[in-house]
């Protein structure tokens, strides 16, 4: 294979750093790397700028925020609320809002952004799940996205706590009692958070702390693990979608330099300007019509942000479920909704890449992801698990659905607890079905071609459609799917067990390695592939898409 020559803007930039930094070696093998071309790696990408946006909004509005508990009576251009006691968080909010030029603009980009980066990175790991792209050697990233996730949660509820209205104080308040729930150490937990009683009026510790969280602490964690997914993303190599040139020891794409890099500055351009036009048109958070907190005011209707919407539900629909035992109350209404679904979800996600190897006996290096449907039951957990997140989050809204929809409060309450138990195992069970027939139907392509739509007639008088090969660029994709590997045996040709199917770990091992391959369809090229079911030759072959001279290949 012939080796890509570089472009004459690479060679000129080369040539300027070397003469300066004699750093040849390091950029001509970096500025040449090659990316695999797919609308959904864009996911990843929309985190990362939404992430930039962050910083930049965020530092925007640190000038001007102050983190004070101390009460003052307000006295600015919002006259509705001119003469009421409020914090000093609140009232700088209300400042940066409508008293400093850009002020609310910036706010309402900053809480688009944080909204955008959480959906993003909920997108990207649902894609790299679907596709397999958690497996070998790309476990420690997968690690790293979900830790980047959990601590965008935790950013993301001290944030739209920070203003100390009275929505943000109900989520405190929730807070504080989710933590005090945790036995033996919640209410040293709540103490360490919160430094006192809350609200605890001037001399109130909590949006202090929960600022210095907010604007130092997590967004440097968050910025070390967004620092060490790119260096490993990297050094490993981007996944890629199966494709005609596409193999596990062969990237096929676009150079990072000029090409990627150009796509990618454009696609930053688009997402900040996006997320201008939502903040410049679209309200959000409006805290002045709110009010400061009151732990004596409530409201209905008030919801969290989409990613803590399945905290809300699992509090919501909880049975009041109490245990009290010598002289002391275990709220079981509390620390169960707190800790069981993000539980399950997040520890699920972290240990399923670890399960599946385990289960296939797979420890091969991945570079070329799978399609979903040649994965059932790995899609069919995925289609289960936000199943079981979104009656959650749809929870959480149950007075808002009982009151449009003209239900009764009790009755959807009760549709929540029944459907999320038994609505992720629907799911997973259609889920899986739909895979199969997708595969059987890329059998049926691969074994007798695609229907033409042309009727002949036999000489007998019979009629048939005439099937004609799949394109090739198709038949590529299709032929990736790798079939199920036969169990390795039991015994060996001694009848000696094998140490990995004995005692009831490999008895369990066993079981869920058929339950993975049980349902697989083969599907594999026959011989005369090339001929359909009249007899009929293939057709001179397509010729490659235009513009494939414009991209690399890369060992």
């Amino acid at each position: 294979m012939s080796q890509a020559t570089a472009p004459k803007a690479v060679d000129g930039t080369l040539n300027f750093l070397d003469d300066r930094l004699g750093s040849t070696t390091f950029f001509k093998r970096n500025v040449k790397k090659v990316f695999p071309d797919h609308w959904s790696f864009m996911l990843g990408e929309i985190a990362l700028y939404s992430f930039i946006i962050l910083l930049l909004t965020g530092t925007f509005l640190t000038l001007w925020f102050k983190p004070s508990m101390m009460e003052v009576v307000y006295d600015g251009s919002y006259t509705k609320l001119n003469g009421v006691k409020m914090s000093e968080a609140y009232a700088s909010t209300l400042h940066i809002s409508f008293d400093v030029r850009g002020g609310l603009l910036m706010r309402q980009i900053h809480h688009w952004a944080a909204l955008l980066f959480m959906a993003s990175i909920m997108a990207h790991m649902l894609r790299v799940f679907f596709t397999g792209a958690y497996r070998k050697p790309r476990e420690i990233n997968w690690l790293i996205g979900i830790g980047m996730f959990t601590l965008g949660m935790l950013e993301g509820l001290f944030g739209y706590s920070l203003p100390d209205d009275l929505l943000s104080g109900t989520g405190l308040r929730i807070t504080q009692g989710v933590a005090e729930s945790i036995p033996v150490v919640g209410t040293y937990i709540y103490m360490f958070l919160f430094g006192g009683e809350f609200p605890e009026g001037n001399t109130g510790d909590i949006i202090p702390r929960l600022f210095t969280l907010h604007v130092l602490l997590i967004p440097a964690l968050l910025l070390g693990l967004v620092t060490a997914h790119m260096m490993i993303m990297w050094h490993q190599k981007h996944t890629a979608m199966p494709t005609k040139e596409q193999t596990e020891t062969q990237v096929y794409g676009y150079p990072f330099y000029p090409v990627f890099m150009a796509k990618t500055g454009a696609y930053f351009l688009f997402t900040f300007g996006v997320v201008a036009l939502l903040g410049a048109f679209a309200q959000i958070n409006p805290i002045w019509l709110f009010g400061p907190y009151d732990p004596g005011a409530i409201s209905a209707g008030s919801q969290p942000d989409f990613y803590m919407g399945v905290l809300e539900g699992a509090l919501r629909i909880m049975p009041g479920w109490e245990i009290s035992a010598l002289g002391h109350t275990l709220s079981l209404n509390v620390l169960i909704p707190a800790l069981l679904p993000l539980g399950i979800i997040f520890t699920g996600a972290a240990l399923f890449p670890f399960i599946e190897q385990w289960v296939t006996g797979d420890r091969r290096l991945h570079h070329v992801n799978d399609r979903p449907r040649n994965a059932p039951v790995r899609t069919g957990v995925g289609i289960a698990a936000i199943t079981f997140y979104g009656l959650l989050w749809l929870a959480g809204a149950n007075d808002v659905i009982a009151e449009r929809f003209h239900v009764s409060l009790f009755a959807t309450t009760w549709f929540f607890r029944v459907t999320v138990i038994i609505g992720p195992f629907i799911a997973y069970a259609i889920t899986k079905r739909i895979c199969l027939g997708l595969q059987r139907r890329d059998a049926d392509v691969i074994g007798h071609g695609v229907e033409s739509g042309i009727i002949l007639m036999s000489p007998e008088g019979g009629f048939s459609e005439r099937h004609e090969p799949a394109r090739e660029e198709e038949r590529a994709v299709i032929l990736s799917k790798e079939n199920a590997r036969p169990e390795a045996p039991a015994v060996d040709a001694n009848g000696v067990p094998s140490p990995s199917s004995k005692g009831p770990v490999g008895h369990l091992r066993s079981r869920l390695n058929r339950a993975w391959s049980f349902d697989d369809v083969p599907v594999e090229e026959h011989e005369g592939h090339g001929h359909d079911d009249n007899g009929h030759a293939d057709g001179e072959k397509r010729e490659l898409e235009s513009g494939k001279d414009s991209k690399q290949l890369s060992r």
